[in-house]
């Protein structure tokens, strides 16, 4: 009788949900050296495969792509919007894309046209400088603070501002997670980008602190590490990773950086970095778990 009343007495234990768990920042996972380099051409392809991770385990969500439009209208596999709004099963429920080109916003358009609608799956198309229209958005609270959020600002050089970044970082308010983001860092031609840049507000707004005239002495390594950095320690993420894009010759083309709160998101990352870059002559083996990692 006596355990059976401490049984009751004992809170029902109840399992967080994924996208709520809180963790200790010094918990950031390490991950083991990808074999296979991730090419210019395949990128669109590796957001599409995590997106479709992401809205496995959430089973809901919403998809902010801040720079929306094709960077190659002739290359169709190539545009991230697109691969990610014909992903099966249709999971995510909104879709908030933003394209500062007239010629972009037309192709997104016509995009939004090319999908079959349902009632519960919303594509909303904005056109004008991510930036300000973002805040259409931010400012009426339309995604609830619970829902899984994730975002792509994949800028050219650039053209997003980090007070931008910060709204987006600091949306949610409560216990859930903040936003997830993929922020693309410009690669080998950083220097010569940022050498050319003729108006300092440029730069100002994209570095978001007063030291940004050291960006022109600075080397890209240099830069990545304090953007990384920056991300854990500025907007609060518990972890914040920065995965190469490389072009053919071998160059860093972009640095991907990956913030996030999840813990199991950056290996959810490894899993869509490989099978972005695997053979399709061979066939990968569907895992959540490395193998030393399996139950």
């Amino acid at each position: 009788m006596a355990e059976e009343r401490k049984r009751r007495a004992e809170p029902a234990y109840v399992e967080p949900k994924l996208f709520e768990i809180e963790v200790a920042s010094d918990l950031e996972p390490q991950l083991r050296q990808l074999p296979y380099p991730i090419w210019t051409e395949n990128k669109a392809k590796l957001i599409a495969k995590y997106i479709f991770l992401f809205e496995l385990i959430t089973k809901h969500g919403t998809y902010i792509d801040g720079f929306a439009g094709p960077q190659q209208p002739d290359r169709p596999e190539m545009w991230a919007a697109k691969l990610v709004l014909e992903i099966e099963p249709q999971w995510l429920r909104h879709f908030y894309l933003f394209e500062k080109s007239k010629a972009g916003c037309d192709l997104l358009r016509f995009l939004k046209a090319s999908q079959a609608t349902t009632r519960d799956r919303e594509v909303e198309v904005f056109c004008g400088d991510f930036n300000r229209k973002v805040d259409s958005i931010l400012s009426s609270r339309r995604i609830g603070e619970k829902e899984a959020t994730f975002c792509l600002l994949d800028q050219r050089t650039f053209e997003c501002h980090w007070s931008t970044v910060k709204k987006l970082a600091s949306y949610k308010t409560g216990k859930s997670n903040k936003f997830e983001l993929f922020y693309f860092l410009a690669g080998w031609w950083y220097r010569r980008a940022v050498t050319a840049v003729k108006r300092d507000s440029v730069l100002e707004n994209w570095w978001g602190r007063n030291d940004w005239p050291d960006l022109r002495q600075k080397k890209l390594l240099t830069v990545k590490d304090e953007m990384v950095a920056r991300f854990k320690s500025e907007l609060g993420y518990v972890s914040a990773k920065a995965w190469p894009i490389l072009d053919k010759s071998g160059r860093d083309m972009y640095f991907m950086i990956h913030a996030t709160d999840y813990l199991g998101a950056p290996a959810l990352m490894e899993r869509a970095y490989s099978e972005a870059v695997q053979p399709t002559e061979q066939p990968v083996q569907q895992s959540l778990f490395r193998a030393e990692e399996k139950p």
